[in-house]
Formats: structure tokens, C-alpha cells, sequence
């Protein structure tokens, strides 16, 4: 069975190796993490807060042979499953902006 990649970023994931690009098209919902904003504090009138995350919301179950491509914190906050990946190695364009990544990292 070959296994399959499915992007769940909302961004379009573009992976360089050599001279080849691989594309991978959002496919959505975009699992994400509940978010609470607490406020903590203030300085000089400014206030201050800090965001606590929740639970995994919109992610699939795992599925042998498929791997989702995930944000940073999704892949972090889910840190039993090995389906979950995210662009590593990042490209960058002469003016800073991503343009890609050379490979994929995982738990």
C-alpha cells in the first residue's frame, strides 16, 4: 500500500528536493487548538495577557497509511501519534518569505 500525504495547513506546502517540487494543497477543516486568552497582569496601563490552549479540534483519526501535514502546535500538542507532520528545513526567497521546505518532520 503507498502511503498518502494530506495537507490539513490552511497554506499550500511546497517541498524542494533537488531539482523536483512536491505540492501539497490545503484540504480543509484545519484541525486547531481551542484557545482561552487569561489576562495576567498590566504594565503602564498596557494590559497583559496570556493564551492557554486546549484540546485538538478538527483533526482526523489516525489512519495506516495516511499522514497529515499539521501546524507546529497541533503536531506538539498531539505528541503519541507518528502520522502527524510539518515542513522543516525551510527555503527562502532573496527577500526572507518561504517558498518551501526541504522535508518533513514528525514525533
Amino acid at each position: 500500500m503507498k502511503a498518502i500525504i494530506r495537507n490539513l495547513t490552511p497554506h499550500t506546502v511546497t517541498i524542494i528536493t533537488g531539482k523536483e517540487q512536491l505540492i501539497y494543497m490545503p484540504i480543509y477543516p484545519t484541525p486547531r487548538l481551542s484557545t482561552k486568552t487569561e489576562f495576567i497582569g498590566a504594565i503602564d496601563g498596557v494590559p497583559l495577557t496570556k493564551t492557554v490552549f486546549g484540546k485538538v479540534q478538527d483533526l482526523p483519526p489516525q489512519k495506516e497509511g495516511v499522514y497529515l501535514i499539521v501546524s507546529r502546535l497541533v503536531l506538539s500538542a498531539c505528541s503519541t501519534r507518528k502520522d502527524l507532520l510539518v515542513p522543516n528545513e525551510l527555503v527562502r526567497n532573496d527577500k526572507g518569505q518561504i517558498i518551501g521546505c526541504k522535508s518533513l518532520a514528525q514525533n
